[in-house]
C-alpha cells in the first residue's frame, strides 16, 4: 500500500489485491457458491475467493461509511429539532459495457443487505432511463444508445431527488434486454431503501448531455465506484459475451437481436468488433473513462476478470 508522499501528489491510496484482502479483518463471508451462481452475469468468472478478497472488504468499508453518514443525519435532525428522518445512502457504480457492473452491483447488494441496520438494499440500472427505441430512432440516436444523450437525464434526476428526499415510493421504468427497449406501462417501485446502488455507464458525468443543468446524477451519490480495465481487455470481454449471447438469448425469436443468432462464429466475432469500434469503444473513450478519477474507489481488473488493484480516494 502506497502511503508515503511522492513527487506527484496522488489523491488515491493504492492497494494490491492481497493488501486490500487483509482489510476484511474478521468479517464473515455471508454467501454460498450456489448464491454466487445466481448473481454472476453472462461470461462472468467471479469466484467466492474473489468475493472474499475484494468485495467483502468493500462491504465492510461501506458499512462503516453508511453508519457514519447516518450519524451525521441524526446530528442534523437533533440540531433542527426534527424527528429522525430516513435518508437513503446512495452508491454510484460506473464503468464500460461488459466490464462487470451488473454482477458487481448484485454482489454488493447481497453483501450489504446482510449487515445489521441496513437490510433493505435496492439496485437500479440506468438502462430504465434510456429513451424508448422509437424516440432514439426519431432523433437519429439509435447508434448512440448508451451515450449520455440517449438517456432521459431529467427523469433520472427526478427519481434520485425523490429517493434522497425520503419519499415513500419512487418509480423506475422497466428495461428489457430481450426487447432492447423500455417496456411500455411497466414500472419498478423503490420504497425508501436503506441503501440504493445506481449502476450505469455515465453516472459519474458532470458534463455532456446535462451541461445546461446545475444538478448532476453524481451529486446524489454518497459513494462512487468505477470498474476499470484496459480497452483491449474490455473489448475482448465484449466479444466473448456477444458470442455467448448468439448461442443463448439471441436464439429467442422475441429477441431484438434474433437476426444475429444464425451468424457463424467468425461472422459474430467480426460483428461484435465492428459494434465495439463504432459505438462502445468511442463511448468509453469520450464519456466513460474520463469520469474514472471522479470515483471514490477504482477497481482495476485484469484480463482474467479478477481485481488486481484497488484505489481508494484519500478523505
Amino acid at each position: 500500500m502506497s502511503l508515503l508522499g511522492t513527487a506527484t501528489a496522488d489523491p488515491y491510496l493504492r492497494f494490491s489485491r492481497s493488501e486490500w484482502s487483509r482489510l476484511r479483518a474478521f468479517t464473515h463471508l455471508p454467501l454460498t457458491e450456489q448464491e454466487l451462481g445466481s448473481l454472476r452475469g453472462i461470461n462472468e468468472r467471479i469466484s467466492l475467493e474473489e468475493v472474499a478478497s475484494v468485495y467483502l472488504p468493500l462491504s465492510r468499508l461501506l458499512n462503516l461509511y453508511v453508519s457514519a453518514v447516518q450519524s451525521l443525519h441524526d446530528a442534523t435532525d437533533t440540531f433542527l429539532g426534527n424527528l429522525p428522518a430516513r435518508v437513503p445512502y446512495i452508491i454510484g457504480l460506473a464503468g464500460s459495457v461488459a466490464v462487470g457492473k451488473s454482477t458487481t452491483g448484485r454482489i454488493l447488494q447481497t453483501l450489504l443487505s446482510r449487515w445489521p441496520h441496513h437490510p433493505q438494499v435496492d439496485l437500479v440500472a440506468t438502462d430504465g432511463f434510456l429513451y424508448p427505441t422509437s424516440v432514439l430512432r426519431e432523433r437519429g440516436l439509435l447508434n448512440r444508445k448508451g451515450f449520455p444523450e440517449s438517456y432521459d437525464q431529467r427523469r433520472l434526476i427526478r427519481f434520485l431527488t425523490a429517493v434522497k428526499s425520503g419519499e415513500p415510493e419512487a418509480a423506475v421504468p422497466v428495461y428489457s434486454h430481450l426487447l432492447y427497449d423500455i417496456v411500455p406501462n411497466q414500472m419498478k417501485t423503490v420504497q425508501q431503501p436503506d441503501i440504493l446502488i445506481v449502476e450505469g455507464l455515465n453516472v459519474l458525468q458532470a458534463s455532456g448531455a446535462s451541461r445546461h443543468s446545475r444538478v448532476f446524477v453524481s451529486d446524489f451519490f454518497d459513494f462512487s465506484i468505477y470498474l476499470d480495465a484496459t480497452e483491449p481487455t474490455i473489448e475482448n470481454w465484449y466479444v466473448e459475451r456477444f458470442l455467448k449471447l448468439c448461442e443463448t438469448v439471441f436464439t429467442n425469436p422475441a429477441s431484438y437481436f434474433h437476426h444475429y443468432a444464425g451468424l457463424s462464429r467468425e461472422e459474430a466475432t467480426a460483428t461484435a468488433r465492428a459494434i465495439w469500434q463504432e459505438i462502445n469503444g468511442p463511448n468509453l473513450r469520450e464519456n466513460i473513462e474520463p469520469t474514472r478519477e471522479r470515483a471514490q474507489l477504482i477497481l482495476t481488473k485484469s484480463p482474467d476478470h479478477g481485481v488486481e488493484q484497488v484505489r481508494l480516494r484519500r478523505i
